[in-house]
């Protein structure tokens, strides 16, 4: 994949990057704040260092879409494999000089990747969203499991009316236990957060489960009727 041509100057016939160290030093030496744009050039290159060590803990996936720099990937393997602290150390300090060297784009993007891994991405937010949802829905609603069998009719009927049964259960038995400690306790005292059980959190993995793996089936159908479109064009 091409790279995009770097913006820069020439200084005594020396090419200066855009955002390099030198860069910065040179347009600091013309403003006379040497001092201060060195202090905010240390804390950059520490930011980057440390997302660099970020790097370490990415998903393949998630890395392997990043695309880097050869140089940059065969740096962060070798970090992975030493375990000596100061080879280790120094090792780093490689990867946060190849870090300065990524555009600006590729380093949100790594960010954005980052992101991704520890809150999730849009997508799956959205889907544990409608799981939680119709979970609490079996459990609120007589009619709901009626209309969820008309969705997904795969559904183990037994485990799923059996995991609905008990968290109403436990349910009921936790909202009477709450009402009466906070009976015992005063009208001042704080309300007592109310337990789920185990069920209510078996019920609400079935759901996820039976949502993905029908999601994946649609996805699987979608491409199959694609592929015979593309099969008919031709």
């Amino acid at each position: 994949m091409s790279r995009k041509p770097k913006k820069g100057y020439f200084v005594k016939g020396k090419f200066v990057a855009e955002g390099s160290e030198l860069d910065l030093q040179l347009k600091a030496e013309l403003k006379g704040t040497t001092e201060s744009t060195k202090t905010d050039l240390k804390r950059e290159m520490d930011a980057l260092q440390d997302l660099g060590k970020d790097l370490l803990t990415l998903r393949a996936d998630l890395f392997k879409r990043l695309q880097l720099p050869d140089q940059l990937v065969d740096a962060l393997a070798e970090a992975k494999r030493i375990t000596n602290f100061e080879g280790k150390r120094r090792q780093m300090q490689f990867v946060g000089k190849l870090m300065r060297k990524l555009h600006d784009e590729q380093v949100e993007a790594i960010r954005q990747a980052m992101d991704e891994q520890r809150n999730g991405s849009a997508g799956e937010k959205m889907a544990l969203h409608v799981a939680e949802q119709w979970r609490d829905r079996l459990v609120a609603e007589e009619s709901a499991l009626s209309i969820w069998l008309d969705h997904f009719p795969g559904t183990d009927v037994q485990q799923l009316r059996s995991l609905i049964r008990q968290a109403r259960k436990d349910l009921d038995k936790a909202r009477a236990e709450a009402a009466a400690a906070a009976e015992a306790a005063g009208p001042d005292a704080a309300p007592r957060e109310t337990g789920k059980g185990r069920a209510y959190r078996e019920l609400f993995q079935l759901v996820r489960e039976q949502l993905a793996s029908t999601d994946k089936a649609g996805k699987a159908d979608s491409d199959a009727a694609a592929d015979d479109e593309e099969a008919d064009d031709a």
